[in-house]
């Protein structure tokens, strides 16, 4: 389903995401103060416009309150980065995620009503860290601060077993969600479902017991 979506501060990583979201058919409006950056995404973008993000009344005249979703990717510019959420929440757009800087900078992006923080280093960071520090691990996303979502590489040890032998929500308090397998997905697999070795398994929950079931059932 296609969004409406409002890119605002066109650095590396607000260039990244606008690129991505029009790829995948979105309606992307990006604008940032800096002609040069505006001009870069002119041709992944629906619109791409020169204009000061902490001006209301620049925001209007693009039509920005009629937009479902905004990503705020101002860098450096705390100010104009709190400014711009307010702004953009006092219009009532659906969703505002914002970009922080720092933890002081995501504490206050909370204050003022963001509905999603993304630090992207950290984020990061934290992905890595998880994947070097498994062996079958190939990817962590973190959902919250104690949940999370990680890929796990199938091993000889839980080959030729189904979900029911397994047993991994009662074991470990975790869910399956996937099996990934030569580049099909099964997405929400039966109980009589064969795991192979090689297999990527999708697999939500809580993060202590997700190290649990790596450690014990790999």
């Amino acid at each position: 389903m296609k969004k409406q979506v409002v890119v605002i501060g066109l650095g590396r990583f607000g260039r990244s995401v606008c690129k991505q979201l029009y790829d995948l058919g979105h309606e992307v409006l990006a604008i940032d103060i800096k002609e040069e950056r505006v001009n870069e995404v002119s041709n992944y973008s629906y619109y791409a416009v020169l204009a000061n993000a902490s001006d209301e009344n620049a925001l209007k005249n693009y039509g920005v309150k009629n937009f479902d979703y905004a990503i705020v990717a101002i860098g450096d510019n705390i100010e104009s980065s709190i400014l711009c959420t307010l702004i953009l929440k006092d219009m009532g757009l659906k969703e505002v995620w914002v970009k922080a800087r720092d933890p002081h900078h995501r504490k206050i992006l909370e204050k003022v009503g963001a509905d999603r923080i993304i630090q992207p280093e950290k984020e990061m960071g934290v992905r890595i860290a998880n994947q070097l520090d498994s062996g079958n691990l190939l990817d962590y996303i973190e959902i919250s601060n104690e949940y999370s979502i990680v890929e796990l590489v199938a091993t000889e040890k839980n080959s030729g077993k189904s979900l029911v032998q397994l047993d991994v929500r009662a074991k470990f308090g975790c869910t399956i969600l996937a099996i990934k397998r030569k580049g099909n997905v099964n997405i929400s697999p039966m109980p009589d479902d064969v795991i192979l070795k090689g297999d990527i398994l999708v697999v939500m929950g809580q993060i202590n017991d997700l190290k649990r079931f790596e450690k014990k059932g790999f």
